[in-house]
C-alpha cells in the first residue's frame, strides 16, 4: 500500500463523517454529486473571517433561566421524563410552563423580528448582507446576491432589562430546594 492511500479504517471513518454531511448539509451533498457526475464545483462563497471567541459571563443566563423557572417552571419541565405522560397531560402543563415563560420573555426582553417580511415572501439579499442574522440554506452556490423564500423571520433582542441582584446572590441556583416543615 502507498503512503497516499488511506487505509481501510481511515476511508470508513471519512465515508461515515460524509454521509452524517450528505443527510445534514445540502450544500455539500450538491458538491458530491456534481464530483460524482464529474462536473467541476461552482466557486465557493468566500466567508469573512471569524472573529476571535470572548468568555462571556453566565450570570446573565442564569438569572434569566431562574426567572422562566420561577414563573414557568421551565427547568421542571425541561427535567421531566415526560415518557409516562399522554399528549393530553403534557399539553396542559405545556400550556402553563408557556403561559409563564411568555410573561417572563415580554417582562424583561424587548424581542424584534430579524427581517421585516413575512415569513413565505421572497427576498433578494445583496452582497455584504449580514450573515449572522440571515442564515442561508438549500443550494448555496455563487456570490450575492441571492434570491429566496424567506422561511422563518428570525429574533434579535432589541433590549433586555434584567432586575438587578443583591452582592453574594448566587445565580447558580436557579431554584431553591423546597422543605415542608
Amino acid at each position: 500500500m502507498h503512503d497516499s492511500q488511506p487505509g481501510f479504517f481511515t476511508r470508513l471513518t471519512l465515508a461515515l463523517r460524509a454521509f452524517g454531511r450528505i443527510l445534514t448539509e445540502s450544500g455539500f451533498a450538491g458538491d458530491v454529486l456534481r464530483l460524482e457526475r464529474g462536473e467541476s464545483r461552482p466557486p465557493a462563497i468566500v466567508e469573512p473571517p471569524k472573529p476571535p471567541l470572548r468568555e462571556t459571563s453566565p450570570d446573565s443566563a442564569l438569572q434569566l433561566l431562574a426567572l422562566l423557572q420561577q414563573e414557568g417552571r421551565f427547568v421542571d419541565f425541561l427535567e421531566e421524563n415526560v415518557a409516562a405522560y399522554s399528549d393530553a397531560e403534557i399539553g396542559g402543563a405545556a400550556r402553563v410552563v408557556h403561559e409563564g415563560c411568555r410573561k417572563i420573555i415580554r417582562d424583561y426582553l424587548q424581542l424584534e423580528p430579524v427581517r421585516p417580511e413575512a415569513e413565505g415572501s421572497r427576498l433578494t439579499l445583496p452582497a455584504g448582507f449580514d450573515a449572522a442574522a440571515v442564515r442561508l440554506t438549500g443550494n448555496v452556490v455563487g456570490q450575492p446576491p441571492f434570491t429566496g423564500t424567506l422561511m422563518h423571520r428570525g429574533w434579535r433582542a432589541a433590549g433586555i432589562t434584567l432586575p438587578k441582584i443583591a452582592e453574594g446572590h448566587d445565580v447558580r441556583v436557579l431554584a431553591a430546594a423546597e422543605v415542608e416543615l
